[in-house]
């Protein structure tokens, strides 16, 4: 369970590099839009993430001053595909996911701050 949170705003940025997005493409099998949506997680789901091998992400690799992220394939109350990422230059704290999709979900199931949805991986 995440509840949504408003972001920094940088993730519109390193979504829109085409190297992230031609990785994505290839990596989870859709481009994704140009922004994140930002979960806030209570400790006991920080706790499960740190349980996840570390065989079960997969990379995307950075250019030049952009680093590299790490990705987990999942999906939001069970009809939202997706990935979680990890970028290795990341300013959030861990108790904050970053989720992407091909789609602006905010737009289109008018989420707002404070609505909590359903993470699943894999």
């Amino acid at each position: 369970m995440g509840k949504i949170v408003s972001g920094m705003g940088k993730g519109t940025f390193f979504m829109s590099q085409d190297f992230y997005k031609a990785q994505f493409q290839e990596k989870v099998h859709f481009t994704p839009f140009e922004g994140t949506l930002n979960l806030k997680i209570d400790s006991k789901s920080i706790d499960s993430m740190k349980t996840i091998p570390k065989n079960k992400f997969g990379l995307i690799h950075g250019e030049g001053k952009f680093g590299d992220v790490k990705f987990i394939k999942a999906t939001i109350n069970n009809e939202i595909y997706g990935a979680l990422v990890f970028p290795a230059k990341s300013e959030h704290n861990e108790d904050v996911l970053e989720f992407i999709t091909d789609k602006n979900l905010r737009k289109l199931f008018k989420f707002q701050d404070g609505d909590e949805v359903t993470v699943i991986l894999g």
